[in-house]
């Protein structure tokens, strides 16, 4: 795999050399996004996720691949866009992706999706459609996916895949199921502070869960129509949210396991999440650059300090379910290189280049 790098840094210096006066930023962006990267690539394929309920590509590591999917798109950067075609070339004939019980095996249809932008593949189109149609097979009376169960965590997984689906055909019904669902969430789970419990039974401001609020929210908003009747709601939701994490981003630019508890650990995969989703809000013109910029170079100037020489993020929180004791949260392990801290850092990357 170490053949890889010396591919992107060709890549890499090609850009670098038409840089703006802020190039020693993107250059600095695009090392850290090589040793992601080469993390990536010397990791097994496919870290599985395996319950009584699911058997499937674990969603950890579709969000690693699709954020470097975008990143590589984005940055022109063939060598790199070929390394992952190449990685999941098999998913064409295996069927071990396709199962769909479960919002976190759904989730994989976001990069066949990806794929489908890139290649025109109509395999992978029909296998990312398949992965989006079914999750609103035998819709609840309200409209909603059979797989509602008011975790936070479900926004992204559920309207990244509704709005690559939309990206991918232009077919408004997926962009009106990501309203849907991103609109009854934020009415059912957000607090009067902006941010949300981590479910109903788990009144817990958890970090990397609010990212993932706030990560699927930033991933709709670029793309829904003023006229929208959900429009209002998740824009309103959104800035009520990202005026609130201002007010909880330590000095040092990181954001905590428990966001409102200082003697919370300092987690990587939040304040990734959250720098994302407030370079989104600028990027797109809701959120105002004067007001936001600070906070998210401060996370990043925190972040590149978190990846170690073997390109893995560090200070990760594990798997977490929910629980309404908050030292359950407090003393979740603390992990290196997993995926959930990896794959924020490389769309937290894309889009700071973008802006």
């Amino acid at each position: 795999m170490r053949i890889l790098l010396p591919l992107l840094l060709i890549c890499i210096s090609c850009q670098t050399n038409r840089l703006s006066s802020n190039g020693s930023l993107k250059q600095e962006l695009d090392t850290v996004a090589v040793q992601l990267s080469e993390h990536f690539f010397s990791s097994p394929k496919y870290m599985m996720y395996e319950t009584n309920f699911l058997h499937a590509i674990h969603y950890a590591e579709v969000c690693m691949a699709y954020g470097l999917s975008k990143y590589a798109q984005n940055a022109e950067n063939k060598a790199l866009m070929d390394k992952l075609l190449e990685r999941y070339e098999s998913v064409k004939e295996d069927s071990i992706a396709w199962q769909h019980h479960h919002v976190d095996g759904n989730v994989y249809g976001i990069l066949p999706l990806q794929f489908y932008q890139h290649t025109q593949d109509q395999v992978f189109l029909k296998h990312g459609l398949f992965m989006a149609d079914s999750q609103w097979e035998n819709p609840l009376p309200n409209g909603m996916t059979q797989q509602t169960r008011y975790w936070i965590d479900d926004v992204f997984m559920v309207s990244s895949l509704q709005v690559e689906a939309f990206k991918a055909t232009n077919d408004k019904k997926y962009l009106n199921r990501a309203a849907l669902f991103t609109a009854n969430y934020i009415d059912s789970l957000q607090q009067p502070n902006g941010l949300f419990h981590h479910g109903p039974e788990a009144p817990i401001y958890w970090g990397r869960g609010n990212g993932w609020m706030a990560v699927g929210m930033a991933t709709i908003i670029s793309t829904l129509p003023k006229n929208d009747p959900y429009y209002n709601t998740i824009i309103e939701g959104y800035q009520k949210m990202m005026k609130t994490l201002l007010e909880y981003q330590d000095e040092n630019g990181m954001w905590r396991q428990i966001i409102d508890y200082p003697a919370a650990w300092e987690e990587s995969s939040c304040t990734a999440m959250f720098a994302y989703a407030i370079a989104e809000g600028v990027r797109t013109g809701i959120l105002k650059e004067s007001q936001y910029k600070n906070a998210i170079l401060k996370a990043w100037e925190a972040l590149k300090t978190k990846v170690n020489e073997q390109g893995a993020v560090t200070d990760v929180c594990a798997g977490t379910g929910q629980s309404k004791d908050i030292q359950y949260y407090l003393d979740r392990p603390r992990i290196n290189g997993d995926f959930h801290g990896q794959a924020p850092m490389v769309w937290l990357i894309d889009t700071m280049k973008k802006l």
